[in-house]
This record gives C-alpha cells, structure tokens and sequence, in this order.
C-alpha cells in the first residue's frame, strides 16, 4: 500500500488500552485523564480481525502499545492470537517495563519477538518524580526478564528535553552499552501544540519516509499522530477504514486536539 506521496505503508501501531499503572509528567496531568468506557474499547476478537485484514492489504509490522498493555488483562492470549497470523515479519510491544519481569517469558512464549521499555534516568529518585509512582527497580528487572526471554533486540526509550548529551540521558547510554541494549531519545512531545521532531536513533518523526498507520483503543484508524484525522473501523468497515487513512494520510504531522498519548499509543 502507498499513500499520495509514495510512501510505502506497512507499519500498524495499535493501542490496546488507554490505562497505565505510571503518571508521568510529559504524559498525562497528576490526577490522569478521562478514560474510555470499557465498552467502547475493542476486544481482542475486533483487534486480531483488524490486524489479519492489515496484513492481506500489505501491513507486515506491527507494534503493541498503550497507554500501558501490560495492564490489559489477558494481554498475552491476545499477543498469541496476533503472531498467529501468516505475513508478520516485525511483532513488537512498547512498555514502561514495570509488569515486564512477570509477561516477558509468556509473551516470548507466544510469539511477541522484541520489545522496547521506557527509561528516562537511572535515577531511582528521579524515576519516581517523573512517572510520579514509579519504582526503578522495577523495570531493571523487566529489562533483565526482556533480555532473558530473548526479546532482542532490547530497545530503550530515553524522554529527553532537548539534547542526549543531558546528564540523564547520557548515563542511560552508558547503561545501554554495558547491558547490550539498543537506545533512542525522543524529545518531549506536545500533541495539541504540534511539538514533535526526530527519533535519534529510531525512525520516529521522519514524516518524508513514515509508514505508519496507529489503531486507537477505541477502534479509530489514525494516518498520523500529529492530526485529528481518524476513521472509524466499526463504521466504515476495516479496509474501508484503512484506505481512507492511507488516502487521506498528510504530508507531515501538524496537531492533534482531540487524542492524547494515553490512546493513542505515542
């Protein structure tokens, strides 16, 4: 599949929750956010549909994400009803790492093949501060599960303000090359504003080569993080649904006022 500029569209990034068991500063106010009914969020059978029409249409990776997916309940059965289908080649999942040390080995189990955790500092005070209730230790042992699983490569998700040279960042790196682990700084980012750049060391914000399609929790088709457009899976149908995104899919990113990074995954 190719949008209007030529870009080849075979990422899906889907969103399975809009909860996290974190509070993070750039991510939602102290108090969190308003919430999606359960009953508007899609179930595992609409996700897996969703997912095997992506795929026949020339969709061959994809991503789980959140809010936080770990906190989905019966997250693993849903990861093995994803790697069941023919033409996935990249299975991922993005998580805070703080349930890791627990679903690591069961979503390798399953068929989940790597996976990227967040971690902004190595410090234990203020990994607190930032996530608001965090406890580090929780995901050093997430990383180590990752590692033990054999969800490689293990990729590190480092929120800086402006620089990887910042103290924080750079012990992060430091920290990667000791325990072979891949990392990438993203700036922090501002949906409604339209604040957003380049993933150092990733391929996030290349708006000229994106390929990517998001899945909301709620069953919205998203052509990009930084629009309000979506297309409704239940209304339009899947395909119809997709189409309409890659169509309609934008030059680059501009601002999205109606989604936060809670359901749309980031």
């Amino acid at each position: 599949m190719y949008d209007r500029f030529n870009r080849k569209i075979n990422y899906l990034r889907i969103s399975v929750t809009d909860r996290c068991n974190l509070r993070c500063t750039y991510c939602m106010p102290e108090c969190g956010v308003d919430l999606i009914s359960h009953s508007d969020i899609l179930t595992f059978e609409e996700i897996h549909e969703i997912v095997k029409v992506s795929v026949s249409l020339g969709i061959d990776k994809v991503r789980i994400t959140g809010g936080e997916p770990l906190v989905r309940r019966g997250v693993v059965d849903l990861v093995k009803m994803i790697a069941g289908i023919p033409g996935i080649k990249d299975f991922a999942m993005t998580t805070n790492g703080v349930l890791l040390d627990q679903f690591a080995e069961p979503l390798a189990q399953v068929g989940l093949q790597r996976i990227n955790i967040s971690l902004d500092t190595l410090n234990p005070e203020k990994y607190k501060a930032i996530t608001r209730m965090g406890d580090i230790q929780n995901v050093l042992k997430g990383i180590r599960a990752a590692k033990e699983a054999g969800l490689l490569p293990v990729k590190i998700n480092c929120v800086i303000k402006e620089s990887p040279l910042e103290d924080d960042a750079r012990e992060v790196a430091v920290f990667c090359k000791e325990n072979d682990l891949e990392v990438r700084y993203i700036k922090e980012m501002d949906l409604e504003k339209g604040v957003f750049s380049r993933v150092i060391g990733g391929d996030g914000g290349h708006c000229e080569s994106c390929n990517r399609l998001r899945l909301t929790a709620n069953g919205k088709i998203k052509p990009c993080l930084f629009s309000d457009l979506e297309f409704d899976v239940r209304e339009l149908g899947v395909e119809e649904a997709i189409y309409r995104a890659i169509d309609s899919k934008p030059k680059s990113g501009t601002e999205n006022k109606q989604n936060k990074f809670s359901n749309i995954g980031g």
